[in-house]
Order: structure tokens, then C-alpha cells, then sequence
């Protein structure tokens, strides 16, 4: 079922008005990175970004925390970037805004843990997308699997497909003493 909602506060209320319970929030929160030394990137983009990688899950996880806590359960799970472990130039932006969003969602694993909510980081980076590893330039061509593999241990882009399936497990409950842990899914980078 998909809501309409498209800010925090629509999200909450349309779940109140459907009478809808959330057991997970995966919060994937995306926002275009260009590339460019700090002294070129303006207060307006670094704004933007700040406001949908970081204030957008935290007010929406501060909607949907109460009930969770009343309930004693629920799980969150944060996609973050593991870019942090290793700063590259041109993205000062990404890297602060992420690495900001990492330290709010161990913060909250601390505050959520007695409620029984799990909370979790997955961290990639070379993770397959048309948006950061186009398919044209780093799977089918030869010398773009080459810079990958000589950077990545694995030798190659991780795929969409594993990801998910680490987020599902992350976000089954499966494992509910698995809190407030970060996962870098970056194929053994850095």
C-alpha cells in the first residue's frame, strides 16, 4: 500500500486516518550530490541536504517513535553511506550529512532500546545505482570494472538485491538484540 503523504507530519496523519500501525521504517532518504570543493558549494545546497537527509527522518521518526514505545516494539533501520570511513574530495556535503544521520540513529538506538525498538545503520558506498555506478561506465565496461575491483576487495559493485535482503533481515526482528549497530556494505572498502 503506498500513502500519499510526502512530508513527515502528511505521512503520520495519513497513517492515524487509516488506522495503520508501523512495525518498521526504513528511511532511504535520497538528495543529488554534485560533486565540488567545499568552497564551492553554496549554503542553499548544503541546506537542502541537510533538510532531506537529516530533519526529514528525524521529525519523522520523532511521529512515529511514541507509538512504538507504547506498543514496546517496532525497528528502524537508517541507509547512511560509508563514505565517513574514507572522505573523498567533492563530497563534503554527503559525507557530513550521512555521517550526521549515523550518529542520530545510534543516538536513538540508546533512547529506544529499553521500548524493545531496534534501531540500525546500513552504511554503503560502491553499491550499483545509475546514480553514483552507472552500469555503462563500472559494470559493462572493462576499465570501469577494473577501477572497482582495485579499489573494492570484493572486485566488484555490490547489487541491489543484497542490500535489500540485509535491510529486510535488519528490519524482520528476526534478531532483536541487534541494536544500534552500523553495517558497512561496502565490499570490504575501505
Amino acid at each position: 500500500m503506498a500513502l500519499r503523504g510526502q512530508t513527515p507530519d502528511g505521512i503520520s496523519e495519513e497513517l492515524k486516518e487509516r488506522g495503520l500501525e508501523i512495525a518498521a521504517v526504513i528511511s532511504n532518504d535520497v538528495f543529488p550530490n554534485t560533486p565540488l570543493p567545499i568552497e564551492e558549494v553554496s549554503l542553499e545546497t548544503l541546506r537542502q541536504s541537510v533538510e532531506a537527509l537529516l530533519i526529514f527522518p528525524y521529525r519523522l521518526t520523532q511521529l512515529l517513535l511514541p507509538p512504538m514505545k507504547l506498543a514496546r516494539r517496532g525497528t528502524f533501520v537508517f541507509i547512511t553511506s560509508a563514505r565517513y570511513l574514507q572522505p573523498e574530495p567533492g563530497f563534503s556535503v554527503a559525507t557530513l550529512v550521512r555521517a550526521g544521520t549515523t550518529a542520530f540513529a545510534l543516538a536513538l538506538a540508546k533512547e529506544a532500546a529499553p521500548f524493545g525498538i531496534q534501531v540500525n545503520v546500513v552504511a554503503p558506498n560502491y553499491l550499483y545505482s545509475e546514480a553514483y555506478y552507472p552500469r555503462a561506465r563500472f559494470i559493462d565496461d572493462p576499465a570501469g570494472r577494473r577501477e572497482i575491483a582495485s579499489k573494492v576487495p570484493m572486485g566488484r559493485l555490490g547489487e541491489p538485491r543484497e542490500i535489500g535482503e540485509l535491510i529486510e533481515f535488519l528490519a524482520s526482528g528476526r534478531s532483536p538484540f541487534t541494536t544500534g549497530q552500523v553495517i558497512n556494505f561496502s565490499g570490504g572498502w575501505p
